[in-house]
């Protein structure tokens, strides 16, 4: 009988060590390591007034869309200039890509990058978060070229085109969100400012996965492989049927990527009244614009197109 009454104590002892210290959810601690200030605002804000984004009735004088966020105080004057992202091969992030919950809702990061494509909502976040830790344990930088999704791969990169004008950067994703308000994708200050939705506060977007092997460079900083040398034509050249002096804008080793950069030097250069084309040669897809009637002509019309476009066309002959 005594030995039944002690088993009995000694059981609920047990039980009441197992209610005072639960188990941590995950299979180790450092899973828990994952959660970001954006997860944790994001949470704090659906259960606060804080919840509903900025409408077309409230004033926009810091262009934000989170509620207590903004540009900072220093803002660089050259933000257009900023390099996109180059993808390249990165180890995935040990804990971060795991199935995850939040907000009551669960999230299935994608594994393997280049098969994602999605339009949708994108917004961005700035000084609020500027210095503090993402998703993946690195530091947040409102400056630099990277976004926050919640299923791409993290880190990876991915190509976000604004639908209304076009423009495109390709960023790195290293950070989860956003998890309200249907949006897609969250962009740094300097990615927002580059595809124009800083004032608006958020855009309609195509957001694309991309591999470490795409090749195809930034809209805004096209990529020069060897471009052909033409010796310095005399000032008074025609071409020999009447106008072959042109404007290279770009060489690249794919037709894709080519395709893509005319496009959106078509959005950029429509007011000029030349046609832009591509020519084939040496084994690249080169991206111009003419013809020019003479060489001096088109080394003006460089000039012009430097400060609008970030950087100086090459003249040429065809």
């Amino acid at each position: 009988m005594n030995k039944r009454i002690i088993l009995l104590v000694l059981i609920t002892l047990a039980l009441a060590a197992c209610r005072a210290n639960p188990p941590r959810q995950g299979s180790d601690t450092q899973a828990t390591d994952t959660r970001s200030a954006r997860e944790a605002d994001d949470e704090k804000r659906a259960e606060s007034s804080d919840e509903s984004p900025r409408t077309s009735s409230q004033p926009a004088t810091s262009g934000s869309y989170l509620a207590g966020d903004g540009p900072g105080a220093d803002t660089p004057s050259n933000l257009q200039q900023v390099p996109d992202a180059v993808p390249h091969a990165e180890p995935l992030h040990r804990y971060a890509n795991r199935p995850y919950r939040i907000m009551g809702k669960n999230y299935t990061p994608l594994t393997s990058t280049g098969n994602y494509k999605e339009r949708g909502i994108a917004s961005w976040y700035g000084k609020k978060f500027h210095g503090q830790k993402t998703s993946i344990g690195e530091t947040y930088d409102m400056y630099s070229m990277s976004a926050a999704s919640t299923i791409l791969p993290i880190p990876s990169y991915a190509r976000v085109t604004n639908l209304a004008n076009h423009k495109s950067v390709i960023v790195r994703v290293n950070d989860r969100g956003p998890f309200l308000h249907e949006r897609i994708i969250d962009l740094s200050y300097t990615a927002a400012n580059k595809i124009g939705i800083i004032g608006s506060g958020q855009g309609m977007v195509e957001v694309e996965s991309l591999t470490a092997d795409d090749n195809t460079p930034a809209p805004i900083s096209p990529i020069y492989k060897e471009p052909v040398q033409v010796s310095p034509l005399p000032s008074d050249t025609p071409s020999a049927t009447g106008g072959k002096v042109y404007l290279q804008l770009g060489a690249f080793n794919s037709q894709r990527g080519a395709e893509e950069f005319l496009s959106n030097m078509r959005a950029k250069l429509n007011d000029t009244g030349k046609a832009l084309s591509l020519s084939h040669n040496n084994g690249m897809v080169k991206v111009r614009i003419g013809p020019y009637s003479t060489a001096d002509t088109a080394r003006e019309i460089a000039l012009k197109l430097q400060s609008r476009l970030g950087f100086k066309p090459v003249v040429s002959l065809y």
